[in-house]
């Protein structure tokens, strides 16, 4: 995503907001609106016009696109409103109209709202996140391992460049592995006192843990929401083909389009954590 022209960001803000609309946004509402969109700091509403306030927040952050791509999903999101999914549609319709020279736009997979390129189809086509490095590393508070998880994805992006489709969803779905293992053992509180604990009750040491467990742990202790969880389960049975035997028996033939397929989930579980981060720093 490139940096929002003014005329979108302003355009954008009187959809939001919507002045004497049906789903009109109060002064009061700006800035929780915001916050629940892992916005930090929040800025602090002066009392000026309410849409121009926004295009003006909008407009000062256009080049933190990650910041921009999680406030278009959550405004697109079913859990800000009282008629979940049916508002949440109109507002992505309208916004999906003024990003459409901005040549993105936000689609629904699983229930999630994610931003994706839009192709010569008209589709939604998913690419590695905005600022992807930066953001790991704000994420993983151990340096060595915040290295290891970008040099893992530096050698992801070489096998997608040469076509070693299989070797990138491995590597993509261990990417995900590395940033929520940090994530659970450094962050999480539950995980720090009681370790982690499989869907038998059992304990599982940190350097045996799954994927599988590490999905359900994040889950479970509110890190990702459930449509994320459920939308990385095939970066994590993709994972799984690090063992050759599982690859031979799903049949599965990967390509460009099973990577593309890859980074949707991935950019819900980073603005998921990401949102969560700001409400506990912010």
């Amino acid at each position: 995503m490139q940096p929002l022209d003014e005329r979108t960001a302003e355009k954008i803000a009187g959809i939001v907001v919507d002045v004497d609309g049906p789903y009109e946004r109060r002064s009061y509402e700006l800035e929780p609106l915001l916050a629940r969109a892992g916005w930090s700091p929040v800025p602090a509403y002066d009392g000026s016009p309410r849409v121009q306030w926004l295009a003006d927040q909008l407009i000062e952050h256009r080049e933190d696109t990650a910041r921009i791509e999680r406030f278009l999903c959550r405004v697109c999101d079913p859990r800000e409103y009282d008629d979940g999914k049916s508002v949440a549609e109109e507002f992505r319709h309208a916004l999906n109209g003024v990003l459409e020279f901005e040549g993105v736009v936000i689609s629904t997979v699983g229930g999630r709202p994610v931003l994706g390129e839009l192709g010569a189809d008209g589709g939604a086509h998913y690419f590695e996140p905005d600022g992807l490095e930066d953001r790991l590393r704000r994420i993983v508070l151990n340096e060595a391992a915040a290295e290891r998880l970008v040099n893992r994805l530096s050698e992801t992006r070489l096998c997608v460049r040469n076509g070693a489709y299989t070797m990138a969803v491995i590597g993509l779905g261990s990417l995900v592995e590395g940033v929520l293992h940090s994530l659970l053992i450094e962050r999480d509180e539950q995980v720090r006192e009681n370790g982690f604990i499989n869907q038998h009750g059992k304990k599982v040491q940190h350097d045996r843990v799954t994927l599988s467990v590490l999905l359900d742990t994040a889950r479970k202790n509110g890190w990702i929401e459930f449509d994320a969880h459920r939308f990385l389960g095939p970066v994590r049975d993709f994972r799984n083909f690090v063992h050759p035997r599982q690859e031979v028996a799903s049949e599965a033939r990967l390509d460009h389009d099973t990577v593309m397929m890859c980074w949707g989930p991935i950019s819900a579980l980073f603005n998921d954590v990401e949102e969560r981060l700001s409400r506990v720093v912010g």
